[in-house]
C-alpha cells in the first residue's frame, strides 16, 4: 500500500447543514488523517482558478457559483491509498447513483450539490494540495518526510 496524500474540500451544502464533523470523522474512521485544514470562503476568482480544467464544460459556471456561495472546509488527507480511499467514501458524483453508506448518498442534495470534493488523480492531488497549502502548512508524513535536512527554515520542520 502506497502512502499517499489527497485534497478534500468539504462544500458549502454540507458546511451550512453542519455536516462537517460528520465528514470529517468517516475520512479518521477510515484510517485517512487529517494533516492540513482550512475553513475559507473562497471568490469568484479563486473558484474559477482552481476549476479551472473544467472551463469548457457546460457545468463550469454553476460549480463556480456554488463553491463561491459559502465558506468551505479544505483538508489535506493521508494514509495508505489516500485517493481512492476517499473517493470510495465520497460515492458517485451523483448521490442518487452513489453507494449507500457513502458521504455524498448519506449527505448530499444532488449532483449540483454533493457535499464534498476530492483530488481524482497523484498529480491532481499536488497540484490542488499546493493551490491551498503551503508546504509548511501542510503536517503529513509524506511532507515531513520531504522535507528533512532540505528546509530553509529548521523551525518550520521537525528536523
Amino acid at each position: 500500500m502506497a502512502l499517499e496524500q489527497t485534497l478534500s474540500i468539504i462544500k458549502p451544502d454540507a458546511v451550512s447543514k453542519n455536516h462537517v464533523g460528520n465528514i470529517i470523522a468517516r475520512f479518521e474512521k477510515a484510517g485517512l488523517r487529517v494533516v492540513a485544514s482550512r475553513m475559507q470562503h473562497l471568490s469568484k476568482a479563486q473558484a474559477q482558478s482552481f476549476y479551472a480544467v473544467h472551463s469548457a464544460r457546460p457545468f463550469y459556471n454553476d460549480l463556480v457559483s456554488f463553491i463561491s456561495s459559502g465558506p468551505v472546509v479544505v483538508l489535506v488527507l493521508e494514509g495508505d491509498n489516500a485517493i481512492a480511499k476517499n473517493r470510495e467514501l465520497m460515492g458517485a458524483t451523483d448521490p442518487k447513483k452513489a453507494e449507500p453508506g457513502t458521504i455524498r448518498a448519506d449527505l448530499a442534495q444532488s449532483i449540483d450539490h454533493n457535499a464534498v470534493h476530492g483530488s481524482d488523480a497523484p498529480e491532481t492531488a499536488k497540484t490542488e494540495i499546493a493551490f491551498f497549502f503551503k508546504p509548511e502548512e501542510n503536517f503529513g508524513k509524506m511532507r515531513l518526510a520531504s522535507s528533512n535536512n532540505s528546509c530553509s527554515k529548521p523551525s518550520c520542520c521537525m528536523h
